[in-house]
């Protein structure tokens, strides 16, 4: 491309009518597991994101969008995409700076730029940047015929290593409670960073209530055994317990993501158990947490869905309970006939045992980390970056 060409290009808003070319150029993108396609009209009317697309001779070549998260002072950089036949004549650089000029003219508030790489990136080039943290990710990919398989496998290989935890089905109202409490950051969130499908989150109000409102299924356990009520899985009568602040069963798990999605209260309020024992969350919040978003069907293959399950906390037995427990309620939710690709984010010290536990499933693709990074206000990020 020429500089002339370049200089041409322009870069406007994301509009409905993009999406055909979008698609065109985005083919093979993240093997297969892109949730563009699935996503892109929600997030056209989603405030928080921002979408962009750079057109030459009125053509799609070039994708970007980043979300506004920690009420506006926080800009996440995601989704940097460029037509194949155009890659390497600077159309990544112009819209990163462009993405940065429209941060400084229209969302001044905007104070730190995050963005999150997933594969293994050269340390010389981490140098350049702050390195906020980095997750372990083990993928796995679970054929529908092969789903009641591969669970059994997994509850069986819990039982083998002493049992699994009591885990609780956090409500809204539970999950902004859990987080008033400093120990839930401190002792679950390095950094302070929720991260969630691969944003990066504070614990801010507005954060939560916006993950609160996508469907994205909460578990909760602690390390102590006591437990204030316990319900049987539905899955089957040897499964483990399951203790709840709200009961999801099979035939209530679509009023369970609808009461994800009621308006707040101006303030939290704990909900009512039908035990006289109090609240698990009245004893520790430091215990192990878990975020299952809603499974989305990708571009990989007819009936194949993507599963994200983003584990808190270092306990292996713990995060192994969890995994088990957020399949099983994917599964609830998955189309009949869908098959999964579930990508596990846990921290790296948790590694070699999630490894272990997931022997026996089929690995997905090797990308083993997630680091989140930092720019400087207003510096580009290279291209190998996005």
């Amino acid at each position: 491309m020429s500089e002339k060409t370049l200089s041409s290009m322009k870069i406007i808003p994301a509009t409905a009518s993009d999406y055909n070319e979008l698609m065109s150029i985005s083919k093979g993108i993240y093997r297969g597991v892109d949730p563009l396609p699935f996503r892109y009209h929600e997030w056209l009317a989603d405030p928080q994101r921002k979408m962009f697309v750079a057109k030459s001779e009125g053509k799609v070549v070039g994708f970007l969008l980043f979300v506004l998260v920690d009420g506006g002072r926080t800009a996440v950089s995601d989704s940097l995409r460029v037509a194949p036949w155009m890659r390497g004549h600077g159309i990544a650089r112009a819209m990163q700076q462009f993405c940065l000029d429209n941060l400084r003219s229209n969302h001044p508030e905007v104070s730190r730029i995050l963005f999150v790489e997933a594969s293994e990136t050269p340390q010389r080039e981490l140098t350049q940047y702050q390195h906020i943290h980095s997750k372990a990710i083990i993928s796995i990919s679970i054929p529908y015929e092969q789903m009641e398989e591969k669970i059994k496998l997994l509850e069986g290989r819990l039982e083998g290593v002493g049992g699994r935890r009591p885990v609780v089905a956090l409500s809204p109202s539970e999950v902004l409670c859990l987080f008033e409490d400093p120990c839930t950051t401190e002792g679950l969130l390095p950094k302070g960073l929720l991260i969630h499908s691969w944003i990066p989150y504070s614990t801010h109000r507005s954060n939560l209530e916006m993950l609160l409102k996508r469907g994205v299924v909460w578990f909760y356990s602690q390390h102590s055994d006591s437990v204030s009520e316990c319900v049987t899985s539905p899955r089957s009568s040897d499964a483990s317990e399951i203790c709840i602040g709200t009961n999801i069963t099979k035939s209530s798990t679509s009023d369970y993501f609808t009461a994800q999605q009621e308006p707040f209260a101006p303030n939290p309020v704990p909900l009512p158990h039908s035990s006289s024992q109090p609240s698990p969350l009245a004893r520790t919040s430091c215990g192990f947490l878990s975020l299952g978003c809603s499974p989305f069907p990708v571009p990989l293959g007819q009936g194949i869905y993507c599963f994200d399950i983003d584990l808190f906390g270092t306990d292996p037995v713990s995060a192994q309970t969890h995994v088990l427990h957020q399949l099983i309620e994917m599964q609830r939710v998955l189309p009949a006939g869908g098959g999964v690709v579930c990508y596990l984010f846990a921290e790296k010290s948790l590694r070699a045992e999630l490894t272990q536990f997931c022997q026996g499933l089929e690995p997905f693709y090797e990308v083993t980390e997630q680091h989140v990074l930092e720019t400087e206000s207003y510096t580009v990020i290279p291209k190998s970056l996005m």
